[in-house]
């Protein structure tokens, strides 16, 4: 690709101080080698390792003051520059990178230079946005980035969380003026002003397509765009540290994006957007195309299938639902506990965690058939249900008040409404062990559908995990997505709640409210028994003596017959 090469040499200092009328001669020149482009408009492209690319924006107005030029690419890194020689103050690499332009008197012309490191193509989709003196500069005071003037988010993500930086703006200003003071004064004349909204925008759930994502983020380039599309989160003042946290979606399509605002001029500049699915398209294990572990799958399976059964038969069969209820409480403390004090790979603790939640059942199954406690049993059982509660309270706009970051206050507040259920329907406990059954059973197949198939339902409780396995959990938000997946899983939750909790209402009507004691009536009967000898269990062995005849008979096969007396024949 032939290129001028004085354009190709130039520093952004030598091609701003170039006259408009140099730059379009210049242009010409080079028509063919470069990539047009208009302001506001959005244009795909490729971008190949061996050839890089010039863009080009031409008859730029003259009461245009900055540009701001961005580059977005769904998972390959791609550079953008203001020359061919990359230096860290004038270039960003990326997957969403842009910069800001600012233009001499008299400029109509800029050009940036566009590459890839990547040894396949990347598709891409750019814009150049324009914007007057009035409006303020999207990273302007950048203290803490390389550009000097940086409009990009840094984005940053985990299993737990997803946090995004920005630098803060400055005051816009006409050409060949001076920028205003960042730091000397603190006034209503200085970028103190400004005000900082940060938006989050939802792409289609199990939707992982390139042309998606760069379709969507044209929604979120444009402060009108972004304002009709996205969620605003959270409001920052200059007082505020320009850092806010979100709550990780695996595997979800999330854009970020900021605006800025002068209220004092009612105007207002876009960041660049940036976007995170909060998992890797090029890890060979667990990427975003996986739908999970198989240990998850077989767990949260099993899981459901039982679950299921406790939805419409728990009360009925009293011990099976018992050992469900001890499952979770254990189930949950245990991996807790060793997720924070063990570095144990995750399959290897959702078997310990697996092993421990059924001793943690048997164990409440024991106590109820020896001690019989009911209050105690149905503690147990209300507490499970009051989690639930609890944990869909928070995940509600109530969990993201600012109050609840604090971590006492959080907890205090989730045990009480835990303990709250228990405590209400203390004087129906037959009625509290159904809806128990009804919705902890029909959540299970809940938690089972998100291992196959992504729905932010599964947050509910997930959320809660988090926040206990994950310190600085505490300060994200925790908004999720709510599209036509989660419609038709969250139907089929009531569905399933409302069939069992009535099915077991209509049977168990006019039957005793719970089983007796089983120890109670074991001793009964072994004292019947003992005392009635015209019961024919009365001439039964004990069960010991029993299992020592079965032995005895079972070790009686693998002996060698023993020759019985003298063999010879009779003489007749």
């Amino acid at each position: 690709m032939d290129q001028n090469p004085f354009l190709q040499k130039a520093s952004p200092i030598a091609k701003e101080a170039l006259p408009s009328t140099s730059f379009l001669r210049l242009g010409k020149w080079d028509e063919m080698g470069l990539l047009e482009f208009s302001v506001g408009k959005f244009r795909y492209f490729k971008l190949n390792r061996p050839f890089p690319e010039e863009a080009i924006l031409r008859h730029i107005s003259s009461n245009v003051t900055f540009l701001i030029f961005q580059l977005h690419s769904q998972y390959q890194n791609t550079t953008i520059s203001f020359s061919e020689m990359l230096l860290p103050n004038a270039s960003g690499t990326g997957t969403d990178k842009g910069l800001v332009f600012i233009l001499r008197p008299e400029q109509s012309m800029c050009t940036w230079h566009l590459e890839t490191l990547d040894s396949k193509p990347v598709q891409n989709v750019a814009i150049p946005l324009s914007y007057s003196e009035r409006d303020p500069v999207p990273g302007g005071c950048n203290l803490e980035f390389d550009l000097d003037i940086d409009p990009n988010i840094y984005l940053q993500y985990n299993f737990f969380e997803t946090t995004i930086k920005f630098a803060p703006a400055n005051l816009g200003y006409a050409r060949g003026t001076a920028p205003p003071p960042c730091d000397i004064e603190t006034g209503q004349d200085s970028r103190w002003r400004l005000q900082y909204d940060v938006y989050q925008y939802f792409m289609p759930e199990n939707d992982l397509t390139e042309e998606a994502l760069l379709r969507h983020l044209q929604r979120m380039a444009e402060v009108p765009q972004v304002k009709a599309n996205a969620v605003k989160v959270v409001t920052l003042t200059a007082d505020d540290k320009t850092i806010v946290s979100f709550s990780s979606l695996w595997g979800q399509g999330v854009i970020y994006n900021v605006i800025v605002r002068d209220p004092f001029l009612n105007t207002s500049a876009a960041y660049v957007p940036v976007h995170t699915y909060a998992c890797s398209f090029e890890a060979e294990e667990g990427n975003c195309f996986s739908l999970g572990r198989v240990s998850t799958k077989v767990f949260f399976t099993l899981f459901a299938l039982l679950g299921l059964f406790i939805c419409f038969f728990g009360h009925r069969f009293w011990k099976t639902e018992l050992f469900f209820i001890g499952f979770i409480l254990m189930g949950f403390f245990f991996y807790i506990l060793i997720t924070r004090l063990t570095p144990i790979k995750y399959d290897v603790r959702l078997i310990l965690t697996a092993l421990a939640g059924s001793i943690g059942g048997i164990c409440l199954v024991a106590a109820w058939w020896r001690f019989g406690i009911l209050v105690l049993c149905m503690l147990c059982v209300g507490l499970v249900l009051g989690f639930l509660v609890s944990s869909v309270t928070f995940f509600t706009p109530l969990g993201n008040l600012k109050i609840f970051r604090d971590d006492a206050v959080f907890w205090v507040t989730f045990s009480c409404i835990a303990v709250l259920i228990p405590v209400v329907f203390m004087g129906c406990l037959r009625i509290l062990n159904i809806l128990t059954c009804g919705f902890i059973g029909s959540y299970s197949v809940v938690l089972a559908i998100d291992s196959y198939l992504y729905t932010s339902l599964s947050y509910i409780t997930l959320n809660v995990l988090k926040r206990a396995l994950h310190v600085d959990f505490r300060r994200a938000f925790v908004n999720v997505p709510f599209q036509t997946n989660d419609f038709i899983v969250l139907a089929a939750w009531g569905m399933l709640a409302v069939s069992g909790i009535t099915l077991q209402i209509r049977r168990e009507r006019g039957q005793p409210f719970f089983p007796p004691h089983p120890y109670m009536l074991w001793k009964r009967e072994r004292e019947r028994r003992v005392t009635n000898i015209l019961d024919p269990s009365y001439h039964i062995p004990p069960l010991r003596e029993r299992l020592y005849g079965q032995l005895a008979q079972i070790k009686a096969l693998f002996q060698k017959e023993q020759p019985a007396g003298e063999r010879t024949p009779l003489l007749l």
